[in-house]
């Protein structure tokens, strides 16, 4: 009696009638749709050149006395608008059975789900549009924020471009700059700094206050126009405190300039006067009076004798 006849797991020839059908289909497709492809390769074409013109336009509009901050929030807002509708427009041109009302909900759908997988991003770069329109700070402007401290270079999209003041290029999400506190130290060309110094309790105390105004004022990285402010602050360990507060340009190496020629004239002025800056001083308090003698020197008593001596 014969065996039966195996059948096989796979029927190959099957499989790949159905595959080049499949491809065939795609392919004759793919052909129908060629030449509404190519209109839609025109319009994102058109859509380019739109968005070129759009910018081109809105500098010009804007002027050189338009911030530059509000110039560059217009042109992504044009680029944005301008590139949703060509994308939208050439959607529809290539599958016609695309509504602009089914395409709109789809792309809301997917924003939607793009939106919770890149909230962090998203959440960047309207802070980094809010940057643009509020103007808190231009490129130039100093700024510190917490442990942050540079000058802004440039506002992206995601991340705002600090210059650190030892050189280092420091990349700041625009969603931390926006949530935080900022504090543009370069918003005024002038900003007030001050010191503390002081004088020894023997030294008469209004005289120095002269001394150390009149050192202040005489200094070329004070503000001439502004008022120099020189107080006793109060009763220190060593000596009087006095608070030396005056204005200077707002950058930090103006800062840092200025507070070094006000140290080296204040203390010149103080030693030129004869009063003595304060350091510390230590005094010690006995139960009882502690009985002082002068201290003997014990060489004296004992002469040194040569070892080398003779038979």
């Amino acid at each position: 009696m014969a065996a039966p006849e195996t059948q096989p797991l796979f029927d190959w020839d099957r499989i790949l009638s159905s595959l080049w059908h499949t491809i065939g289909q795609a392919w004759a497709e793919f052909l129908t749709r060629l030449p509404l492809i190519g209109i839609a390769v025109v319009v994102l074409a058109l859509t380019w050149a739109i968005t070129w013109i759009s910018l081109r336009l809105a500098r010009l509009l804007a002027g050189a006395r338009a911030r530059p901050s509000l110039v560059r929030l217009v042109e992504r807002l044009l680029k944005l608008i301008i590139w949703a509708l060509g994308l939208l427009l050439a959607a529809i041109i290539v599958f016609p059975g695309i509504s602009p009302a089914n395409a709109i909900g789809g792309l809301g759908l997917l924003s939607v789900a793009v939106g919770f997988a890149f909230r962090d991003t998203f959440e960047n770069f309207f802070a980094g549009m809010l940057l643009l329109w509020k103007y808190p700070f231009e490129a130039g402007d100093f700024i510190e924020s917490g442990d942050i401290l540079g000058r802004v270079e440039r506002i992206n999209i995601r991340m705002t471009e600090l210059r650190q003041t030892t050189g280092e290029l420091l990349l700041v999400p625009n969603g931390q700059l926006f949530k935080n506190p900022v504090v543009v130290l370069t918003d005024q060309p002038e900003r007030r700094i001050s010191i503390m110094t002081g004088v020894a309790y023997g030294v008469d105390l209004a005289a120095a206050l002269e001394v150390i105004d009149t050192a202040t004022r005489d200094c070329e990285q004070v503000q001439r126009d502004r008022p120099v402010q020189v107080f006793a602050h109060g009763f220190g360990a060593s000596g009087m405190d006095i608070e030396v507060a005056w204005w200077c340009g707002a950058t930090p190496l103006a800062v840092r300039r200025s507070r070094s020629e006000v140290v080296v004239a204040i203390k010149a002025a103080l030693d030129a006067a004869g009063m003595e800056i304060p350091f510390p001083y230590r005094t010690l308090t006995f139960a009882e009076p502690l009985a002082i003698a002068p201290m003997r020197d014990d060489s004296d008593e004992h002469p040194a004798t040569s070892s080398d001596s003779g038979p």
